[in-house]
């Protein structure tokens, strides 16, 4: 009785191991991160669109001034993934506008200072001479 319950025992701790099903991370699409949508001007032509994006996953022949960039990501062990999903109009083959989660930040009006520019700051001006 004791050889046969060890055998068992044995086969078991062998087959949890190897029963488990191995799930690798799944990766769908263009991933298009917030940096390379901030590199975006309007007006930049086709081609300098896609060096910046890369080739888009969707490019429909109904819609040809409109390009779909759509990435899935599903890591190993969650229960849904994440999506995202960017498209960029086309004017006169030109850049004219961009829709979707990941979009280029709103530019600031004129006069308003631009926080993180990374460029030096002006020295501050020297004070005019009191006129007699």
């Amino acid at each position: 009785m004791l050889p046969r319950l060890a055998l068992l025992l044995f086969i078991a701790a062998l087959s949890s191991g190897c029963l488990s099903v191995y799930l690798p991370e799944l990766q769908q699409g263009n991933a298009v991160t917030q940096e390379m949508v901030e590199k975006l001007k309007l007006g930049m032509t086709r081609n300098q669109v896609r060096f910046v994006l890369g080739t888009p996953l969707v490019a429909d022949t109904f819609h040809p001034d409109r390009w779909d960039y759509y990435f899935y990501l599903k890591k190993t062990g969650e229960t849904r993934g994440e999506q995202r999903l960017l498209t960029v109009y086309f004017e006169n083959d030109v850049l004219a506008r961009v829709e979707g989660d990941v979009v280029p930040p709103t530019p600031q009006p004129t006069g308003t200072p631009a926080t993180g520019t990374g460029g030096p700051t002006p020295p501050p001006s020297a004070p005019s001479p009191a006129t007699p």
